[in-house]
């Protein structure tokens, strides 16, 4: 999806106009891929533009630092206020948001030691990445050849720039296949996640996610589906999913702060009912939710103003 441009990037401590954000191409973690970024939205609500848990993705992105050793030199309440800063500057009542922290300009070398660390938050309109439509009609699914990574090659804890090479891989080999996205399995063969989202598979009347030993990315759409999904009186286990779970699946989906929620009709050409009626029901609750018309989540929604 292209990308609209806004007024302003919040740069190292300042906003910036968007056309001079802009980065050395000696930047190490454009050679190396040592970043770490989160996705975010921002939302209209009764009360304003409102960033969905957005602490939660803040507090994620230090712990992604933490992970690659890398010592972000702001604190999480300042990036949260910048956050904020950053989406009002546009004037949006919703949009995306994308804080990064990377290695800068200076040093060249596998070490990142003796580099910088730099920091923006930008933020601009985007639609949901699956369609506005994916909850009913659904998303086409194959099994990727790509294996996502072992916990000892990438750190799939992190939410890592080089972690994505893997994700874009899957993603560009499954809409050249003529697929939507693209299901990628642990070393060991169980199901880890999406290219980019978290997936759910109903077995058995149960909702079965993956657990954080299979690669997946400790997603907080997914812990926000979980908690939905628990109010509703639906049972969520996170347990192992072998591939032929998903081809018998009573019903699925992904979700992830770009795809929200979006049902599977498919993997791998093997038909899912779409969309299930947990699934119907999550979304709609998870709707609500994201613009603060739910009460039991309102806490989620942190006003920009």
């Amino acid at each position: 999806m292209p990308i609209t441009p806004t007024p302003k990037i919040w740069m190292n401590g300042e906003l910036v106009d968007w056309e001079k954000a802009q980065v050395h191409v000696l930047t190490h973690t454009l050679h190396y891929g040592t970043g770490v970024f989160e996705g975010i939205r921002a939302y209209e609500t009764d009360e304003g533009p409102a960033v969905f848990r957005l602490t939660e993705h803040i507090e994620r992105l230090f712990s992604s630092a933490q992970i690659m050793g890398m010592e972000i030199p702001y604190t999480v309440d300042e990036l949260i206020t910048a956050t904020k800063e950053t989406v009002a500057s546009t004037g949006l009542e919703s949009c995306y948001i994308r804080p990064i922290a990377y290695f800068g300009y200076g040093e060249m070398g596998l070490n990142t030691l003796p580099c910088s660390v730099d920091v923006s938050i930008a933020c601009w309109p985007w639609g949901a990445y699956l369609g506005d439509d994916a909850v009913e009609k659904g998303v086409r699914m194959k099994i990727s050849s790509w294996t996502r990574h072992d916990h000892n090659t990438m750190p799939p804890a992190s939410k890592t720039t080089g972690n994505y090479v893997n994700s874009s891989l899957a993603k560009v080999e499954a809409l050249k296949a003529g697929y939507d996205e693209a299901i990628m399995l642990a070393p060991n063969g169980l199901v880890a996640e999406c290219t980019g989202e978290n997936i759910f598979v109903a077995r058995h009347g149960k909702l079965l996610t993956p657990p954080l030993s299979a690669g997946a990315l400790e997603g907080i759409t997914q812990n926000s589906v979980s908690t939905i999904a628990a109010d509703l009186g639906f049972e969520v286990v996170v347990d192992n999913i072998a591939r032929s779970d998903l081809y018998i699946a009573e019903e699925a989906f992904v979700c992830g702060t770009a795809a929200e929620v979006s049902s599977i009709n498919s993997v791998d050409d093997r038909n899912i009912p779409c969309p299930g009626p947990m699934t119907s029901a999550i979304a709609e609750v998870y709707h609500q939710a994201i613009r603060g018309q739910d009460a039991r989540y309102k806490d989620w929604c942190e006003l920009v103003r």
